[in-house]
């Protein structure tokens, strides 16, 4: 009967083994795609004013593809800046929402 523990004890570990060394080798992949993404990027740092439902989607989305959040954002918009050339919104509309912002600011002040 002893026997048999040690072998259930076994194949758990003989598991758990197995286990680690796929999460191993999927953090190893998440880590050469990031590096790759690294090197390819400049090292320019970007600041961005975001929602907070945005920035949860995002990170739901990362932790989904198993990538870093900056990462999954340099994709997407380098996606985004290839794949669309219609702006988004007007210069007309970027200036209002930069005076909107502007005075919406000095009101908080």
């Amino acid at each position: 009967m002893k026997e048999t523990a040690v072998t259930g004890e076994e194949q758990t570990q003989a598991r758990r083994e197995a286990i680690l060394a796929e999460y191993a080798e999927e953090e190893a992949e998440a880590a050469e795609i990031e590096v790759a993404e690294n090197t390819a990027a400049l090292d320019v740092p970007l600041n961005l004013r975001i929602t907070k439902s945005l920035d949860a989607q995002l990170r739901r989305r990362a932790a989904a593809e198993q990538i870093p959040t900056s990462a999954l954002v340099r994709r997407l918009l380098t996606r985004s800046v290839q794949h669309d050339t219609a702006p988004v919104l007007t210069v007309e509309q970027v200036e209002a929402i930069a005076r909107r912002v502007a005075s919406e600011s000095v009101a908080l002040r």
